[in-house]
């Protein structure tokens, strides 16, 4: 849809010129409506190409939500500010299932049609390139669920015996709201969700107000910091909050499901009364927290098999804290530490290619190697040589091109650890203090937009001085188990690390691969 649907012959236009002329009509403005083509119903993400829109940027969301925990049942009034980057006759947003009851696009109704992922709008009047424009979409049903491509894993706007919990990577947003749905177009948010009593609601940004009517409550909740849709979030159930400021004067807002008590609470209060140190840990490699406020949401889904670093608020599932083979409640700080990380790796520097997925997952696991040694266990590359050595080489861990690994592979394991074990490579070859600048520049100088494997390998050589291709044809572009001499490259000598830190290497390893088990983070 995004070529043109005039293509009118050269020899018409400037027929068409000359009588604008003629008449007194200005022979620009006569020009420009001629040029008038649709949007792109796809941004053009080899991985989903029918994903985002092209021909306009999305400003703001605000989403006026109504849901029955009872029926499943979602009313949404959904009011889109955005402005033309082209002369628009009709544009995209991406919508599925949920059925549409209005439309109007500046106030007038506009006409419209769908298929299964795309909702093409056609304005009552062109829209000009530079021109904002507001669409108010208003709609109903149930909201749509997914399952992540590979993976056997529910997501979306999940309803749950206790309320709804709506978290999802790469498709959630479009399952109930109608969106621009890629990492490209970031947007801040509102959300006034009004769900029946004793029912409550946490999102991303702070909590505004909430308005009691009757045995219904609505809470409003705003996110003025650009966002990625997938990482926009709604959260439903009785929930125990804990408002508290880390030392440094970060607000903070928890959420765990009140049902989830015991023990099992215990662990889970632990690991989140740690953010602001995780914070402060994560604030010396990748430079300040990118956003105004943090936070937890814990809901009580016993189906729930993955955490989302929603933004601001990440959501965790309670298994996390679950030992899968013993059943009982355990120690979870690294998934803290990895949702956090992804406050700068993956929400304020997005991908730009859902190819490049291995830039979210590579830091964030990094980061955890970096956990381990501020508590004392093990270095970065103490748990990176253990890693490498427990593998073989057969293992099809290695048989996956991180930086292009495929849909179905896209969240496999290589980008989360072969991604960590990139950057500990990277950091054997150029030195410390380059990494470190590497690391933090990522993080700054890409803050709020989006990056490629391209820009972060050009970032990486631009610092050090030095000619990385190698490096990373090794590591994320040859699906094969690098050579042994990969590991302590640029090193002065191997690092042989204690019998301590080689245990807590290997217990790191079985616990990322028991998480993994579990789901994704």
């Amino acid at each position: 849809m995004g070529a043109s649907t005039r293509g009118l012959r050269s020899g018409l236009i400037a027929g068409i010129v000359v009588g604008a002329l003629a008449i007194g009509v200005p022979a620009t403005a006569q020009a420009q409506q001629q040029a008038c083509t649709p949007g792109a119903s796809g941004v053009g993400d080899e991985y989903y190409p029918e994903y985002g829109n092209g021909g306009y940027d999305v400003d703001h969301y605000d989403l006026d939500i109504a849901y029955n925990p009872f029926s499943d049942r979602l009313k949404g009034l959904a009011t889109i500010s955005a402005t033309a980057t082209q002369n628009l006759c009709s544009f995209n947003l991406d919508f599925v299932g949920l059925r549409i009851q209005g439309l109007k696009v500046d106030g007038e109704k506009a006409r419209w049609s769908r298929d299964e992922h795309e909702l093409t709008v056609v304005p009552d009047r062109d829209l000009e390139r530079g021109s904002d424009f507001e669409v108010v979409v208003r709609y109903a049903g149930e909201p749509t669920e997914f399952v992540i491509p590979g993976l056997d894993i529910r997501t979306g706007f999940m309803d749950t015996p206790e309320g709804a919990t709506v978290a999802g990577q790469p498709e959630v947003a479009a399952g109930w709201f109608p969106v621009n749905d890629h990492p490209i177009d970031k947007a801040s948010y509102s959300f006034d969700v009004t769900v029946p009593d004793p029912y409550e609601v946490v999102a991303n940004g702070f909590l505004r107000d909430t308005e009691h009517r009757g045995h219904k409550t609505t809470w409003e909740w705003e996110a003025t910091e650009p966002m990625v849709s997938y990482l926009a979030t709604i959260d439903i159930a009785d929930w125990d909050v804990h408002e508290w400021t880390t030392d440094d004067g970060l607000p903070v807002y928890d959420a765990v499901d009140s049902n989830i008590t015991g023990a099992l609470r215990a662990e889970i209060d632990s690991s989140l009364a740690r953010q602001g140190e995780i914070i402060d840990m994560l604030e010396d490699f990748a430079g300040p927290y990118p956003f105004s406020t943090a936070g937890g949401i814990v809901p009580n889904q016993d189906d729930l098999f993955f955490a989302l670093e929603t933004q601001t608020r990440s959501v965790y599932s309670k298994l996390f804290w679950i030992n899968n083979e013993t059943g009982e409640p355990e120690n979870g700080d690294f998934v803290v530490v990895h949702e956090l990380a992804h406050q700068w790796y993956g929400d304020d520097v997005a991908v730009e290619r859902w190819k490049d997925i291995w830039l979210n997952e590579g830091f964030a696991t990094y980061t955890e190697w970096l956990w381990e040694e501020h508590e004392g266990r093990a270095t970065p590359q103490e748990t990176f040589q253990a890693t490498y050595d427990a593998i073989p080489a057969d293992d099809p861990f290695w048989h996956i091109v991180v930086a292009d690994p495929g849909v179905e592979d896209l969240f496999g394991d290589q980008s989360y650890v072969r991604g960590a074990m990139t950057l500990q490579a990277l950091r054997n070859e150029v030195g410390d203090a380059d990494f470190f600048e590497i690391a933090r520049q990522w993080a700054q100088s890409q803050s709020g937009g989006n990056g490629t494997t391209e820009e972060f390998m050009a970032l990486a050589e631009q610092i050090s001085g030095e000619q990385l291709d190698d490096l990373f044809d090794v590591w994320i572009f040859t699906p094969e188990k690098p050579p042994a001499s990969a590991t302590t490259a640029g090193l002065s000598r191997a690092a042989q690390p204690p019998a301590q830190a080689s245990a807590s290497s290997d217990r790191w390893l079985d616990d990322v691969q028991r998480r993994l088990r579990i789901g994704r983070y």
